[in-house]
């Protein structure tokens, strides 16, 4: 029986190197690897070896045949990507082609070790110092302004994803790495400038991520109960920069503006059952809270129609196998009353905010079509945006450092959501942090670094 992939795919392709039979795609290289929303196993190919399994970071493939519950349906998921792709049956195993060997990334035997700073501890960072120790005889100053390392995989993912955070366990042992300094609480900008890292430092790579909240534009945004996703994630997750006492749950009716992955976490996690997120990760002052919270009903707003919804097909498919809370999309409710007994999820398209109501406290939000629904609470969920990091260039327009191929300058370079924007999973991030690395390793040999004293 084939193995499949499911909810969790972090889309990182450890499981692509390690299939002997070349069954999972998209795979690096091919047109379509950074784009799909998972990846997926040809059952016509799988040999039930089970090597994706054990090569997966964050528990996503299981046997098939073994799915239960919500994680049933991607047996067929998996299946139907190769019946939709026009590829002929497979009749034998596609066994990976004979390549001639490549050294590209291997420096000089003569080459001196280079000192490397990385900035940011997220999947980006991670990815680009596992390049760096596994792939280079470098050593890695990684540095992050946080008394706790983890970046997006520590305060971005929702608590009631374990498997994802599993990752973070992956990249932890880099910590630990006899060529790695750990370096918490130190903030660029504030403890140490770009300069200074610079003249410590034959390279830098910053991955500072894109923390900051875009903005709607609308009358009302800035009111007290109007506040962004970024900070009701990071509140559960518990992160330093957020007060416990940060988020009203006073409100019966909550709307979030967005429908993306994370307007879908934020829903979740408001309407779900306390006793269901007990033993995960979430903060245990935000849990307190919703034990005593009086959300019955969140509404998720999209601008566009379903078809053009910005969450991932697994998350939504999540959201219809929960036992905690209804979910409904489109229902004809009268918006200016309060919620009905249960808890549940209203997906409602074709809705553009215009202003969020309110004198000193949000009471509703009117849309473009004239509906208002009344609600105590507005969560902005419409994507994040990078900060400006004092000495290097920053681009408005884009919420991004400007680069070429990651490289910023010669010995200043990016990697993640700062190169690229707010976009793609923790497993994009292996092709963008390879990408940065190769390019500093160029400007190594090519002798474009200015390598500091030892």
């Amino acid at each position: 029986m084939a193995f499949a992939i499911t909810q969790t795919c972090c889309n990182d392709a450890s499981c692509v190197s390690v299939c002997p039979v070349n069954c999972i795609h998209p795979a690096p290289g091919e047109p379509d690897f950074g784009t799909t929303e998972m990846l997926y196993i040809d059952p016509r190919t799988c040999i039930d070896c089970g090597a994706c399994a054990d090569a997966c970071p964050v528990d996503a493939i299981f046997p098939a045949d073994a799915l239960t519950g919500a994680l049933e349906a991607y047996s067929e998921i998996n299946a139907a990507h190769y019946a939709d792709s026009g590829l002929p049956t497979a009749v034998s195993p596609n066994f990976h082609a004979w390549g001639p060997p490549s050294f590209s990334r291997i420096l000089p035997s003569d080459f001196a070790p280079l000192d490397v700073a990385v900035v940011g501890t997220g999947p980006a960072a991670m990815y680009a110092v596992e390049d760096l120790l596994l792939h280079t005889s470098s050593r890695v100053t990684l540095i992050d302004r946080l008394p706790v390392a983890g970046g997006l995989v520590r305060f971005g993912v929702a608590p009631d994803h374990p498997s994802t955070k599993k990752i973070g366990e992956v990249f932890a042992r880099f910590h630990r790495h006899p060529r790695l300094r750990l370096k918490l609480g130190v903030e660029v900008g504030r403890d140490v400038t770009v300069e200074e890292l610079a003249a410590r430092h034959d390279a830098v790579i910053y991955a500072v991520g894109a923390s900051s909240a875009r903005k709607l534009g609308i009358p009302g945004e800035d009111l007290p109960g109007s506040v962004a996703a970024t900070t009701l994630v990071a509140w559960y997750n518990g992160h330093p920069d957020v007060p416990p006492d940060a988020i009203d749950l006073s409100a019966e009716r909550v709307v979030v503006v967005g429908n993306g992955n994370v307007a879908l976490d934020v829903a979740r996690i408001l309407t779900a059952d306390p006793a269901g997120l007990r033993g995960t990760s979430i903060a245990p002052e935000a849990l307190a809270r919703l034990e005593s919270s009086k959300v019955r009903e969140v509404v998720v707003l999209g601008r566009r129609g379903q078809e053009h919804a910005a969450c991932t097909q697994p998350e939504l498919l999540a959201l219809t196998r929960r036992p905690d809370a209804d979910l409904l999309v489109d229902p004809p409710f009268d918006w200016s009353a309060p919620p009905a007994e249960g808890r549940r999820i209203v997906l409602r398209f074709h809705s553009t905010p215009v202003e969020i109501l309110g004198d000193n406290q949000v009471r509703g939000v009117r849309l473009a079509d004239g509906v208002e629904i009344a609600a105590g609470q507005v969560v902005r969920a419409i994507g994040y945006r990078g900060t400006p990091l004092p000495g290097l260039p920053f681009d408005e327009t884009t919420g991004t450092i400007p680069h070429t191929g990651g490289r910023v300058r010669p010995g200043t370079y990016v990697t993640g959501w700062i190169k690229r924007g707010p976009s793609g999973g923790i497993g994009a991030n292996r092709t963008c942090a390879r990408e940065t690395v190769s390019g500093l390793l160029d400007d190594a040999i090519a002798g474009r670094l200015t390598r500091r004293p030892r």
